[in-house]
């Protein structure tokens, strides 16, 4: 039997979690439009750029400020609040939740939302079917955890690897600046490779490993958040092997290139 304080709750934490939503995606068209504002002034190359570069320029903006917000957001929550620390919830961690916590996760949500209906308005100019898979896997693990208050642990873990995001954006800005045979170009390469190995190869590893040594909580989590975490974490760990062993080899590429440059200098 539910109380007016139950229900009171519950439509509180609707109502934070719509906020949320609603901010996230306003805080894309805003920084979005900074960034084209921006941008002429501090870079010359801009202007002469067609517009749909124009376009996947500004929407890169709002995909590195979010990247940045969650890195820091899960950093907070995983190193140094105490929401998931064991010493303090014990068996409870899989449980835990704050207002906080939810309101990054509905912050990131309509994250994805603004970003997901820009890659289907312009398809495929901001990336193909693997983002918009990644897009929706993406989304529908947060809003189970944010909606059930479970796993959170486990999507913050996830969230941290959006860590990598800043170097892929660079790669891009530097190759349409004309850059991509620039010493910078290399720089962020090998910052790419290495931030990806940690954030999305080591990180991930992390993840299986923790949540196989505390299965015994992770079977609290209601059916459908269950499987889901038994499934839709693999299916991304595979997205970013693919995606590594693509970095990888442009890596090689690009320090092969600078190797020949420089002998040819000598």
């Amino acid at each position: 039997m539910t109380t007016d304080f139950d229900d009171a709750f519950v439509s509180s934490r609707q109502l934070l979690l719509l906020a949320s939503i609603c901010f996230g995606a306003l805080m894309c068209k805003i920084v979005y439009d900074l960034t084209s504002f921006i941008s002429p002034l501090f870079f010359s190359v801009y202007g002469n750029l067609n517009d749909k570069v124009k376009m996947e320029w500004n929407n890169r903006g709002f995909s590195t400020f979010h990247a940045v917000f969650t890195s820091v957001a899960s950093i907070y929550f995983l190193v140094i609040s105490d929401q998931f620390d064991e010493n303090v919830h014990g068996d409870s961690v899989i449980n835990s939740t704050t207002r906080l916590s939810e309101s990054v996760m509905g912050i990131s949500l309509g994250y994805f939302i603004a970003d997901l209906a820009m890659i289907f308005w312009h398809f495929p100019t901001l990336g193909g079917i693997e983002y918009v898979f990644h897009h929706l896997i993406s989304m529908f693990a947060i809003f189970l955890s944010v909606t059930s208050g479970q796993s959170q642990f486990y999507i913050f873990l996830v969230l941290l690897s959006e860590a990598t995001t800043p170097f892929v954006n660079l790669r891009w800005y530097l190759d349409n600046s004309g850059q991509k045979g620039s010493k910078a170009y290399t720089l962020n390469g090998i910052a790419l490779f290495l931030g990806w190995l940690v954030a999305r190869i080591l990180l991930f590893i992390y993840f299986f490993v923790h949540m196989y040594l505390h299965f015994h909580q992770v079977k609290q989590v209601f059916p459908l958040g269950f499987y889901s975490l038994l499934t839709l974490p693999p299916a991304l760990a595979v997205m970013n092997l693919l995606w590594f062993w693509k970095i990888t080899k442009g890596l090689i590429k690009t320090l092969s290139k600078a190797k020949t440059s420089g002998m040819k200098k000598q």
